[in-house]
């Protein structure tokens, strides 16, 4: 089944919900909990997490808004549409124990970037933003377990590798600061969690976990730091 095809079915296979408890949810119910949180779709920064991101239902609805937001903001100005799309990227996060819902989150959601940065950049665009976009998505959708903050094997069976998220924070005109994080505590109760439990903003409380390290490089080579 490729991604589009996908994305039109609510299960997989009677397996994985029993497994799994995977149901997809439709983009009617997608839309309506992202209008809860309409104005900071709109803002490239605003940071979210789907703790079981299948494929990336949520995800996608959010670039989708924070890149039509760009190009309204920035239509005239190709450079600032892309470091700025870099920062959309960044400002998505996701984990889901199956392997190939990760594969696909990723690509639908780098898919979705590429087409918005090459109509608005067009002849500025480069493929050395786009290898940087890659490896940011690849860094912030992860293949793990949401309840035990753990990285998973090919099974879905808890590693002793933690969930490590990376914040990504454009400084300096250009550059770029990955600051790595691992995650003891994402999601804390509190009054917008009942509204919207399944997205994570910076509005909402939330406890970092240990810090790792810290790496300052142009938003173009990111990638070169390596995982």
């Amino acid at each position: 089944m490729d991604v589009a095809e996908q994305h039109k079915s609510q299960i997989i296979s009677r397996k994985r919900v029993a497994d799994y408890g995977e149901v997809f949810t439709a983009e009617r119910e997608v839309n309506a909990m992202c209008d809860l949180v309409a104005h900071e779709c709109l803002r490239p920064d605003s940071r979210f997490l789907e703790p079981a991101c299948g494929d990336g239902n949520f995800l996608a609805v959010i670039l989708k808004r924070k890149l039509s937001e760009l190009r309204r903001r920035y239509k005239k100005s190709p450079r600032d549409y892309e470091k700025q799309s870099m920062v959309a990227i960044g400002s998505l996060y996701g984990v889901d124990i199956q392997r190939d819902n990760v594969d696909a989150c990723r690509e639908r959601l780098y898919s979705i970037w590429n087409e918005e940065y090459t109509a608005n950049c067009k002849s500025e665009a480069s493929d050395e933003t786009r290898e940087s976009a890659k490896f940011i998505i690849s860094r912030n959708i992860v293949n793990g377990n949401a309840l035990t903050l753990m990285c998973v094997d090919e099974q879905g069976n808890d590693t002793t590798t933690p969930i490590v998220f990376s914040e990504w924070t454009l400084i300096a005109g250009a550059q770029m600061q990955r600051s790595d994080y691992t995650m003891a505590e994402l999601l804390r109760d509190d009054e917008t969690s009942d509204n919207n439990p399944l997205l994570f903003s910076e509005s909402q409380k939330r406890e970092e976990g240990t810090f790792l390290r810290r790496y300052i490089t142009h938003y173009k080579k990111v990638q070169y730091y390596g995982e």
